[in-house]
């Protein structure tokens, strides 16, 4: 076993050494609150099974297919056998439907997808748009209560059939080579496919060291989704450097979020600041300081709740910021400003707040945040557009697309997102999209989709107002537009409230007034109604 460890590239490319192969690696809890504890001589013995089913399946070296399917650890098998062959796992966001899942596939010239179980019928939508690319199976979970499908493989089948010894024929491990490509959220038209190289890997791996300082004794908690760079970059790779157990929810709980952490005790967990406000409203129990987390890990912490979350559940918060494109700062618990989101690593990035000219502006000030590595080129590749990589780091300086400002001391702060895209939960939204779903109803004539402060608190963060009028006349059928809505957007799509006018104003080019909207909006006003 120990050789088999070793000849695996995720294995070499983390640095875990001596590891135990009986040793827990990760503790996956299902929806029904059932777990499959996965060691790593299982972990190791099943991505080499992945390996080999996927090149059986002709996917070899710079191949990409696409992994859909929430926290499994056939997730995980899937996205270090492509490492292992030199292969792309395109990981997508499971709630993508329609076009959104569509374009990701043919976006990286998919050659196979990897689905779960409930999610088959989203791909079932778009069998004509993804081009004849195969099923290369499909995930069954006893739990999910999914009968199995002629028409596609039962991937648990396939990988019983495969041998658990390493392959050997692996392709020599390459740090500059694509591994993964993951999607933008697409603020402005599509989705942009952001090529990770295997190199990423590691540097997830020495996030865990030297910005979370993860040590022996930390067991890791995530129940945000692995084809997010969160949860990649603070849970599943810096645990599995380091050795130490990693659980992970099949999708994040509020409810069921601190029970968890008591039951297989849990020192740190990882969240998006919008998250945090759904956390503090559950009910107040008395156990709620009582628990074995240390720190929360979280992107986006509303000032307004941060010391009281901090104080009712006996925590401490490590503020951070990132993208998936790069770029990277932080605070740690004791330090910095409350609200802030840090400074970056010293030794490692240089940061600054820029106005249209590139000029870095005052404390205080409002611009856009930029950073670059103090040693070697800043770079992005978005996957087929030459040009947007290019203008990404333009001048040798990342361009985030935030707007934030600074304070004397030099924390940075951020404000919102540059452009037309408005943010709930850490996910962008486009307000066009939004607009021609809601739009396609028969009693609506238009729509203008806009965004308020968030309910929650999360700085930069919204909640979303569709403003809707109807045909001369007539009248919108609020409930009907709502289920059409529930029915073809992803969640963080589904406006928070409908505002019903008469007609959306306009300016004289026919742009939607979005601030007039705003000045007459309010939750409780008689034209307004919360969707949920």
């Amino acid at each position: 076993m120990p050789g088999n460890l070793e000849g695996l590239p995720i294995y070499q490319l983390v640095g875990a050494k001596d590891i135990d192969p009986d040793k827990t690696a990760y503790i996956f809890v299902r929806d029904d609150g059932s777990d499959e504890v996965i060691s790593y001589g299982a972990l190791f013995d099943n991505v080499n099974r992945m390996s080999r089913a996927l090149k059986s399946a002709g996917i070899g070296k710079g191949d990409a297919f696409a992994l859909i399917m929430r926290n499994h650890a056939e997730f995980l098998y899937a996205l270090f056998g492509a490492l292992s062959i030199g292969a792309v796992a395109v990981p997508v966001d499971p709630r993508s439907v329609g076009r959104k899942l569509s374009f990701q596939i043919n976006n990286t010239k998919c050659k196979g997808v990897i689905v779960e179980d409930n999610l088959v019928g989203s791909i079932r939508e778009v069998e004509s748009d993804i081009k004849g690319v195969p099923v290369i199976g499909v995930l069954y979970k006893k739990h999910h209560g999914v009968a199995p499908m002629d028409d596609y493989p039962a991937l648990n089948e396939v990988l019983e059939s495969q041998s658990p010894d390493l392959p050997d024929d692996l392709p020599p491990l390459d740090f500059a080579a694509p591994a993964q490509i993951i999607h933008t959220s697409g603020t402005t038209g599509d989705p942009k496919g952001v090529v990770l190289k295997a190199d990423r890997y590691m540097i997830y791996s020495l996030l865990g060291q030297i910005i979370w300082q993860y040590d022996d004794s930390d067991v890791l908690y995530t129940g945000l989704s692995m084809t997010h760079g969160n949860a990649q970059s603070v849970t599943v790779i810096p645990s599995l450097s380091k050795g130490i157990p990693a659980v992970v929810s099949e999708r994040f709980t509020k409810s069921k979020l601190w029970d968890i952490c008591r039951k297989y005790g849990c020192t740190s967990y990882s969240l998006l600041g919008g998250m945090m406000a759904g956390i503090y409203n559950e009910p107040p129990k008395e156990n709620d300081g009582d628990n074995p987390v240390v720190r929360v890990i979280s992107a986006g912490t509303p000032l307004a709740i941060w010391e009281a979350f901090e104080k009712r559940f006996n925590v401490k918060i490590h503020e951070w910021y990132g993208a998936v494109e790069g770029g990277l700062a932080h605070q740690p618990p004791g330090t910095g400003a409350i609200g802030s989101f840090g400074k970056p690593p010293e030794a490692l990035i240089e940061m600054k707040v820029v106005d249209e000219n590139d000029e870095e502006v005052p404390p205080g000030h409002l611009g856009e945040l930029v950073s670059r590595m103090k040693s070697g080129e800043t770079t992005v590749e978005y996957y087929g557009k030459k040009e947007a990589s290019a203008e990404k780091t333009r001048g040798g300086w990342l361009r985030s697309g935030d707007i934030c400002h600074t304070d004397k001391d030099g924390n940075f702060y951020f404000d919102f997102r540059k452009g037309g895209g408005l943010r709930r939960q850490g996910d962008f939204i486009q307000p066009d999209y939004v607009e021609r779903i809601i739009g396609e109803h028969e009693s609506v004539s238009e729509v203008c989709v806009y965004g308020i402060p968030a309910s929650t608190g999360a700085p930069g963060e919204s909640d979303l107002v569709a403003a809707i009028a109807p045909f001369a006349g007539g009248k919108v059928d609020v409930e009907a537009v709502k289920a059409l809505c529930l029915e073809k957007l992803e969640k963080n799509a589904v406006p928070s409230y409908f505002q019903l006018v008469d007609e959306i104003p306009k300016t004289i080019s026919e742009k939607a007034l979005d601030r007039v909207l705003k000045d007459n909006f309010a939750p409780d006003a008689e034209n307004v109604t919360a969707v949920f």
